[in-house]
């Protein structure tokens, strides 16, 4: 088998924010990958509150410059790069200032959820998908953590579907139970069908909060990681609902065989498809 590509899309890692289970994983497990063979890309949103400074982020001038069209208005996407040394390992940051440069990550500073996170969340997932693009490297497997990646698994198979660079890139999306209950701009169905996606595809987001945005990931992603032990009875029926591959919970300290053994079971069912 050749040596698979691995696009990590998280909404945190691992030093640039706090430990989390999201960030830990998000941190430990591309570096993982890549001493098991695996070549790999890591992106994250540029959140205002990263210290760019300590962490040495830098603008990378020829990846930057495109405007993404978001709900009909089109927004500037700056990249950034940083290193983390001990993991040999770069990490690629979507920047944008309206989305991105608050002193926050998801909520204001009296803990209510930002009003525009699905935008926030669009945005990253078409930044990532473009400079990818425009890096001229092509992922075998995007894996997404995170709600705030909960578009990408809709964008490759509703939007980017005959794009040539991402034609055989199968997603997988690792839900976990964090904000499940928060609540999301109740237009995100109108936003998701300016993007071309049928209204019909996008019943589950009419209970407009994070619980759907996961749910809407899971649908449209070929493979599934639960990222956490428990979700709320309605998701957990979801979950059970699918006809897909679904890899249960892995404790922290002895993961990454069974995620690894589920990469290339997704591959497999890829190479077995294509003939």
């Amino acid at each position: 088998m050749k040596k698979a590509k691995i696009l990590y899309v998280s909404q945190e890692i691992v030093p640039f924010l706090p430990e989390t289970n999201i960030a830990t994983k998000s941190r430990q497990l591309p570096q993982k990958a890549n001493e098991n063979g695996r070549e790999i890309r890591v992106f994250m949103p540029r959140f205002g509150c990263i210290n760019e400074r300590r962490h040495q982020l830098h603008e990378v001038i020829r990846l930057s410059g495109m405007n993404l069209i978001i709900n009909d208005t089109d927004h500037p996407l700056i990249i950034k790069v940083a290193s983390i040394p001990s993991a040999r390992m770069q990490v690629y940051f979507i920047d944008n200032e309206e989305y991105f440069q608050r002193k926050a990550t998801t909520r204001d500073k009296d803990e209510k959820f930002f009003e525009d996170n699905d935008e926030r969340s669009m945005f990253f997932c078409k930044g990532v998908l473009e400079t990818v693009k425009k890096l001229g490297w092509t992922p075998d497997i995007i894996h997404c953590h995170g709600w705030m990646t909960a578009a990408m698994p809709l964008y490759l198979k509703k939007m980017y579907f005959d794009d040539p660079h991402f034609i055989d890139t199968k997603v997988i999306y690792s839900a976990y139970d964090a904000d499940m209950k928060e609540g999301i701009d109740k237009e995100v169905i109108n936003k998701f069908a300016f993007d071309g996606v049928e209204k019909a595809e996008l019943d589950m987001l009419k209970s407009a909060d994070i619980e759907a945005l996961n749910k809407m990931a899971v649908k449209f992603a070929d493979g599934v990681v639960r990222g956490s032990e428990s979700y709320s009875a309605g998701f957990e029926k979801f979950l059970k609902e699918q006809d897909k591959p679904i890899l249960t919970y892995q404790s922290d300290d002895n993961y990454f065989d069974a995620y690894n053994e589920f990469y290339d079971n997704i591959l497999e069912e890829n190479t077995v498809l294509a003939h």
